[in-house]
């Protein structure tokens, strides 16, 4: 249960101070935790303490460190928001914080680890070469290089170099010089 009403602005203000006084020697996870935490218990407003909490804390996590700009901290919650509930009554019956302090340490590692997987997930999609510009690698280093030489050096069948040769083809810039016998590639454009 809600605080009366007329104890909500000196709670709030020693909710501030308090966080103002330890903001130096608790780390920022936990203190920001415990803010949410405290935020919702005094819920100083008729609706939408969750959220102004999840917004605080979002916005004091952002400033600490930039990372906390990016992470989606409040969507995270939202697909967990029975168990926030849960945790949130649980610490009102224990009278303390723990339980959401481990829940919302819970969420922040969980949205970290979104953040890191989506980094390497475009990290690694911005470094892999494309068959195509494999192919136009090797030509550059060896014009005269063969269908089936590329088919080996690429793990490739020669109706794969074929295939993608030829969107390139169509771009006109790989260029297929000489016979049959004597067939050397030629790049028109740079890519």
């Amino acid at each position: 249960m809600a605080p009366p009403h007329g104890l909500v602005p000196s709670l709030m203000d020693n909710l501030f101070s308090w966080m103002k006084q330890l903001k130096d020697t608790v780390n920022p996870l936990i203190l920001f935790s415990i803010f949410h935490y405290e935020f919702v218990f005094i819920h100083p407003f008729s609706d939408g303490n969750g959220r102004t909490a999840r917004l605080w804390q979002t916005a004091i996590l952002a400033n600490w460190k930039d990372l906390f700009k990016y992470i989606p901290i409040e969507s995270i919650i939202k697909e967990n928001q029975e168990e926030y509930y849960i945790a949130i009554q649980n610490c009102n019956k224990a009278g303390n914080s723990n339980e959401f302090i481990e829940f919302m340490l819970k969420v922040i590692d969980e949205a970290v680890d979104r953040i890191m997987l989506n980094q390497q997930e475009t990290t690694q999609e911005t470094t892999q070469e494309t068959t195509q510009e494999k192919i136009i690698n090797l030509i550059k280093k060896n014009p005269s290089i063969t269908q089936v030489e590329m088919a080996k050096v690429l793990d490739l069948t020669r109706d794969g170099i074929s295939y993608n040769k030829k969107p390139q083809n169509q771009k006109a810039t790989i260029e297929r010089v000489g016979s049959t016998n004597n067939v050397s590639f030629k790049i028109n454009s740079p890519l």
